[in-house]
């Protein structure tokens, strides 16, 4: 949603969101990109809009980027897009893959190693959801800009075994 801000003469103008999409091939090497993207974009925030950006907030975003990012090139073959967006004081970071299968969490289990990205991801943002867009999926994950305490865990949330977040109608 826009707001209205001065375009001079009288008139508003309706001032957008800062907003970045950026694809990418897919090969293993893009997660790092991916990574040092989303921190320029939160850097160009702070510097051209003057929006809040907590240290903790940039640490997060790298995170949840890394973690979406490297699923998309472990379980969806190709290219992928990653979105990124400031809207109510969140950053919204959305990836399109090509795999259809939307993530689940699974319960924790101490013996397990790896594949518990997803359960970071829930633990350390505002909302996370995943719907089937076309012939693959988007994920979407949202982390507070200035350190609230209350992402994931802190908020009385636990990934548990249940499936990830998914739109209406998805199916």
């Amino acid at each position: 949603m826009a707001s209205w801000g001065p375009a001079g003469a009288g008139r508003s103008m309706p001032v957008e969101p800062p907003a970045a999409a950026v694809e990418f091939d897919g090969d293993v090497g893009c997660i790092a990109a991916a990574r040092h993207h989303a921190a320029r974009f939160l850097d160009r925030v702070r510097a051209e809009r003057g929006i809040e950006v907590s240290d903790r907030a940039l640490d997060l975003t790298q995170l949840v980027v890394s973690e979406v990012v490297t699923n998309a090139c472990k379980y969806a073959p190709g290219p992928f897009g990653l979105d990124l967006r400031i809207t109510g004081g969140l950053i919204e970071i959305s990836v399109r893959d090509s795999d259809p299968v939307l993530p689940v969490a699974r319960a924790a289990e101490p013996s397990r190693v790896g594949q518990h990205g997803l359960e970071i991801v829930l633990a350390v943002t505002e909302t996370f959801e995943a719907r089937r867009e076309g012939t693959g999926k988007r994920v979407t994950a949202r982390v507070a800009l200035a350190d609230t305490g209350t992402a994931g865990y802190a908020a009385g949330r636990s990934p548990g075994a249940r499936p990830a977040t998914s739109a209406p109608g998805a199916q």
